[in-house]
C-alpha cells in the first residue's frame, strides 16, 4: 500500500532530524499564490494571502452576512449606498493615509474594461461613485441590489500607485495586517506581521507527503488543507503535532451535461443520485471529515435551508428508475465520468464507479491534468464530472451557476441547465428589498434544484490544519482563509524530532 510505504519512508528519514534555526514561522502550501494584486486574485492561495495584505470595505460574519470592515454603510435608497471609513483604520504600508479617493480608484480600476479584472461582473451595477470628503464614498447603482455591500470585498489599493502603474502583482502595497517583504522564488513568499514584525514564509511544497515530512523534520511549522485523509488520520495519532478540524464550506458535487441524450434526462440523474452512498464515502475515504450536503449553501447560511434533504441512498429505487427509463442488461446506461488526476478524486471516482455498477450503470473514468480537465468542463465537453465550490458566501452563486443565461463565458452554467421556474425564482429573489425576503425565495429555489438535479450535492469538506507543538493560537476559519495568522505564535523548545 502506498500509505504504508510513505510512512516507512518517514520513519527512516526522521531519525536524528532537528529543526533548522529560522526567524520565520513557515507555512507549507500546496500551490503558490498566482498574484498579489487583489483585482485579479481568484485562486484560493492568492485570495487568502491577499486578505492578509489588503484591507477591504466589507467582510462577513459566521452566517455570511455582510459586516463592516474598513467602513460602515447606510442604504439611503434602493440605488444609493453611503459608506464612511472607520476613523481607526490602518494606513497603507507606505505610510499614506487610506481615503475615499483610494476606494474609488480601486473600484474604478476594476470596472475599467481595459483592466480585465475577473471581479468586474459582480460590480457591474455601479453607475457612479462620489467622494465628497476623505471619509465618505457614495455608490450609485443602476439596479437595486440588497446584496451589494457583500460584493465590496476587494482589497483597497493606493490611488497614487494605481495611477503610476505600480506592479502590485509582485510588489503589493495595501493596508492589511501583513506587509510584503520579498518573493525571491515562486515557491517562497515572505511577509511581516505589522503588529509585532514577526516574519512568515509561505513555501510551496506540492506533494502532501513531502509537506508532512518537512513539518515533522521542523523545516516548516504548519500546513493547512490539501491532505489525504489517511495521512491526517496517521498524524492524529502522533504526539509531536497538533491536528485541528472544523466544519468547512467547500461544497463537493457531481455535475451533468443537460444536453446529453442520457444525462439530460431527469430520471437518469435521479437514478444515479439514488445509487451513490455518500455516507460511506465520507466515512471510509474522508475519515468522517466531511458532512453530507443538500445544496451549495450550508444550512446555517442566512439564505441556506436547514430543512432541505439530499437524495437518499436507495439501490432499489435507482434500479426501478433505470428500468422505467428503458435501461436493462441488454441496453445498459453507459456514462463517462471525468475528474482530475488528484489521487483522492480518482479514488472517489473509482468508488462511485463501483456503486453505480451495482445498479447496472457502466461507468468509464477519464482522468486529466487540472488544466485539461477544467477546460473541458468550461467548454461543456463532458457527460458527468465532479468538482467543488470553495469559499461561497453570497447566494448570487445561483445566478452564476444555474441561470439559463449564465452559460460560459457569461457564467458557470457548465451543464447548460435551463429551467424557466429556476430563472424566475433567481430573478424574484434578487428583486426583494431585504435579505429576509430574499432568503424565502432562495430556499424555494434550492428545493427546486434538488428536484431537478443539475448537480448531485455530495458533501461539505472540513477545514484541517496541522502544526508542530510549538505553534499556538491559530484559529481555523470555515472557508480556509489564513486570518488565524494574525494571532499565531511560536514557542521554540530545544531538541528536534
Amino acid at each position: 500500500m502506498k500509505i504504508c510505504s510513505t510512512l516507512l519512508l518517514f520513519a527512516l528519514l526522521l531519525s536524528g532530524c532537528g529543526r533548522p534555526a529560522s526567524e520565520a514561522i513557515r507555512f507549507g502550501l500546496s500551490a503558490n499564490p498566482v498574484t498579489l494584486d487583489p483585482r485579479y486574485a481568484t485562486d484560493a492561495a492568492s485570495t487568502r494571502v491577499n486578505r492578509l495584505l489588503y484591507a477591504r470595505l466589507v467582510d462577513f460574519d459566521d452566517r455570511f452576512q455582510p459586516v463592516p470592515s474598513l467602513a460602515t454603510w447606510q442604504r439611503l435608497d434602493p440605488l444609493h449606498y453611503r459608506f464612511r471609513l472607520r476613523p481607526d483604520r490602518a494606513v497603507f504600508h507606505n505610510g499614506q493615509v487610506l481615503t475615499s479617493r483610494d476606494v474609488k480608484a480601486t473600484y474604478a480600476s476594476i470596472l475599467d474594461q481595459a483592466t480585465a479584472s475577473p471581479h468586474r461582473g459582480s460590480l457591474k451595477h455601479i453607475r457612479r461613485m462620489d467622494t465628497p470628503d476623505d471619509e465618505q464614498i457614495d455608490f450609485f447603482l443602476d439596479k437595486p441590489d440588497p446584496l451589494f455591500p457583500g460584493h465590496l470585498v476587494v482589497g483597497i489599493m493606493p490611488h497614487a500607485l494605481l495611477t503610476a502603474g505600480h506592479p502590485f502583482s509582485q510588489q503589493p502595497v495595501g493596508s492589511g495586517p501583513f506587509r510584503f517583504l520579498a518573493w525571491p522564488q515562486a515557491e517562497r513568499l515572505r511577509l511581516s506581521r505589522r503588529s509585532d514584525l514577526q516574519t512568515f514564509e509561505f513555501l510551496r511544497i506540492r506533494k502532501p507527503d513531502v509537506r508532512v515530512l518537512k513539518l515533522l523534520r521542523g523545516e516548516i511549522d504548519m500546513l493547512q488543507g490539501d491532505m489525504p485523509p489517511e495521512l491526517l488520520t496517521w498524524l492524529g495519532h502522533r504526539s509531536d503535532v497538533n491536528v485541528v478540524r472544523r466544519d468547512g464550506t467547500t461544497f463537493a458535487y457531481i455535475g451533468f451535461n443537460l444536453k446529453d441524450p442520457d444525462t439530460g434526462k431527469l430520471i437518469v440523474r435521479q437514478a444515479i443520485a439514488h445509487a451513490i452512498d455518500r455516507k460511506s464515502i465520507i466515512h471510509y475515504v474522508w475519515a468522517d471529515s466531511a458532512r453530507p450536503a443538500a445544496a451549495i449553501l450550508t444550512p446555517d447560511h442566512w439564505a441556506g435551508d436547514p430543512a432541505l434533504k439530499g437524495v437518499p441512498y436507495d439501490v432499489q429505487r435507482s434500479k426501478a428508475l433505470l428500468a422505467q427509463a428503458g435501461y436493462d442488461r441488454q441496453n445498459p446506461l453507459r456514462i463517462v465520468y471525468k475528474t482530475s488526476t488528484n489521487p483522492v478524486r480518482v479514488r472517489i471516482a473509482t468508488i462511485i464507479q463501483s456503486q453505480l455498477a451495482k445498479v447496472g450503470i457502466q461507468v468509464k473514468i477519464r482522468t486529466y491534468d487540472w488544466g485539461t480537465f477544467y477546460a473541458d468542463i468550461k467548454a461543456g465537453n463532458f457527460q458527468m464530472y465532479s468538482l467543488a465550490w470553495v469559499g461561497i458566501k453570497l447566494p448570487d452563486i445561483f445566478r452564476y451557476v444555474f441561470y439559463s443565461g449564465s452559460v460560459p463565458p457569461q457564467g458557470a452554467n457548465r451543464g447548460r441547465f435551463s429551467n424557466s421556474q429556476v430563472d424566475w425564482l433567481i430573478e424574484t429573489a434578487e428583486a426583494q428589498p431585504s435579505l429576509a425576503q430574499q432568503s424565502y425565495y432562495y430556499r424555494k429555489l434550492q428545493e427546486l434544484i434538488v428536484k431537478e438535479l443539475p448537480y448531485i450535492p455530495m458533501w461539505y469538506e472540513d477545514q484541517v490544519y496541522v502544526t508542530r507543538k510549538s505553534i499556538h493560537h491559530y484559529k481555523l476559519s470555515r472557508d480556509g482563509n489564513y486570518d488565524g495568522l494574525l494571532d499565531v505564535t511560536r514557542e521554540d523548545s530545544p531538541g528536534g524530532v
